[in-house]
Order: C-alpha cells, then sequence, then structure tokens
C-alpha cells in the first residue's frame, strides 16, 4: 500500500503544476489580448511610417537669384569683329552647362579642384582670396593668393580650361578695389586662407557685401608706387607709410585728362541685356 501511494502522488504532482501552470498562461494571454478598433471592424488599423525627417544642410550655397553677367561675356571696344565674340560666348556657354562656374568677384575666397596633368586620375585643390580678374571671352583668367608655410602661392587659372573640375565659392565678398594685386607687398595676415575653410551661405537675393578693410603694408620698396592717381587704390592706410608731402607729390602723376576719354570707357548696360537675354535663353535649353 505505502508503494502504491508513493506511485500515486509522483504520477498526481506533475498533473498539479500543470494545472498551475496552464492557469498562469491563461492569464497571461487573457491580459495580453489585443483590443479591437472602435467601429465594429474587425481588420487592424494599417501600419503608416512615420515621416520621414526633413535634413537642411546649411553649409551648402544656394544659387544665385540675383543678375549677373560675368564680365568676360562684354567684349572689348576695339576694332574687332562681333562674330568672333559671338562664336566665343557659344563655346562659353557649352562649357558652362558641363562646369557650373558660380558668381565670384575680385575679394572672393575660392576653392578650385583641377585634374594633375602629370598623374592620371589625380587632382589638386588649391583654396585662395581672389586678387584679379582678366581676358575677355574664352582667354578670361582670374588669379587666386593664398599664404602657404610662409610663402606667398598665385596660380592663374584660366576660367573655360578643360582641366578645371570644380570651382566653389567659400565666401562671396567684394572690395573697394577691383585689383588686389597690392597684396603681395602687404602683410601675409591678409592673404592668409585656411585650406580646409568651410563654405559661408550668403543671400542668393541680397546684395553682395563688401569688404572695407584697409590693409598694412610692408615696409618700402613696394612692387609698384600704389599711391600714385593711375591705380586709384582704396584699401590701403597710406598715413601709416607715407607723409602729406609725399603723398602731395604723388598727385603730380594724375592725369585728370582721363574722365574725358570717350574711347577708354563706354555705356555697356544696353549690350548687357542682350548678352545676358541670350545667355539665359541659351542656358535653358
Amino acid at each position: 500500500m505505502a508503494a502504491c501511494r508513493r506511485r500515486l502522488t509522483t504520477v498526481l504532482f506533475p498533473l498539479r503544476l500543470l494545472r498551475v501552470t496552464n492557469s498562469q498562461n491563461e492569464r497571461f494571454l487573457s491580459t495580453s489580448l489585443c483590443r479591437l478598433a472602435p467601429g465594429g471592424s474587425s481588420e487592424p488599423p494599417k501600419f503608416t511610417p512615420p515621416p520621414k525627417p526633413v535634413i537642411i544642410d546649411k553649409t551648402q550655397i544656394s544659387a544665385s537669384l540675383r543678375k549677373f553677367l560675368s564680365p568676360e561675356f562684354i567684349p572689348p571696344r576695339q576694332r574687332s569683329d562681333p562674330f568672333k565674340f559671338y562664336i566665343e560666348r557659344k563655346d562659353m556657354i557649352r562649357r558652362r552647362k558641363v562646369l557650373s562656374i558660380p558668381e565670384f568677384y575680385t575679394g572672393s575666397i575660392l576653392a578650385v579642384t583641377m585634374a594633375d596633368p602629370n598623374a592620371s586620375g589625380k587632382t589638386n585643390r588649391f583654396v585662395g582670396i581672389c586678387i584679379q580678374r582678366g581676358g575677355k571671352g574664352l582667354g578670361a583668367t582670374f588669379i587666386l593668393r593664398n599664404i602657404i608655410e610662409n610663402q606667398g602661392v598665385e596660380i592663374c587659372y584660366e576660367l573655360y580650361s578643360p582641366r578645371i573640375q570644380k570651382i566653389e565659392v567659400l565666401k562671396l565678398e567684394k572690395r573697394l578695389d577691383e585689383n588686389l594685386m597690392y597684396l603681395r607687398d602687404a602683410l601675409p595676415e591678409y592673404s592668409t586662407v585656411d585650406p580646409d575653410m568651410k563654405p559661408v551661405a550668403f543671400s542668393p537675393t541680397g546684395e553682395v557685401p563688401v569688404n572695407t578693410i584697409k590693409v598694412k603694408m610692408r615696409p618700402k620698396p613696394w612692387s609698384k608706387r600704389w599711391e600714385r592717381p593711375k591705380f586709384n587704390v582704396q584699401g590701403i592706410q597710406f598715413d601709416l607709410y607715407l607723409s602729406p608731402e609725399k603723398m602731395e607729390h604723388a598727385q603730380k602723376w594724375a592725369q585728370p585728362w582721363r574722365e574725358y576719354d570717350m574711347l577708354k570707357e563706354y555705356d555697356t548696360t544696353k549690350l548687357e541685356e542682350e548678352i545676358h537675354s541670350e545667355v539665359q535663353k541659351e542656358m535653358s535649353k
């Protein structure tokens, strides 16, 4: 009898555990049942993913919306064939459809990526301040200057060269002068640009900011007599290096009759309107 009771308890004991575990599962399942949505529909609602966040890159420079015509499109006033500049404009527009040439002025900070002619597949990137823009048509050029390892470095780029792969405007601004070649004689701090400089956002519709800084020069002699009126330099602090007597003496080289020279400068307003409409029409094709 004792043996039979032991066998009976060993058989019934796991049955009791099974009942307990089943009841616990029933309680657990009863609390985790999904509730139907009000309205009597037996189908569960469809899953709608959350909207993707809109990420705005503030470092990305937007395209300029102001009316701007690059100066190399205006032909010089001389005895030249207008058909020659018309053919050149066609080639310039064709190049601009491949390479995005942004709006920039003398004094703007640019970064130019150029293919290395001595190494296949390699590129060189140079960052500097634009100190001069020259040339007309396909012969347009611009010069970038920077101080690298206490040494002034200047590179003259052909604007429509097929070796140029990218032109970035890191900081768009103007200066008091249209030619900044006097930075060669200025202190190095006015020509130093960080090669890892980040782009500075600018307004695509407002006026281009003008940097009114006046640089300090190295002790004389300079490469040119910048104080003479023919250069008409506004961005140099001449009072720190030249006495009033020397400044008055420099005025002897003034040429006041040049302002009456009708062949030196001419009104290009109408010509700019025609060329600008032609360029916009061809670029939109």
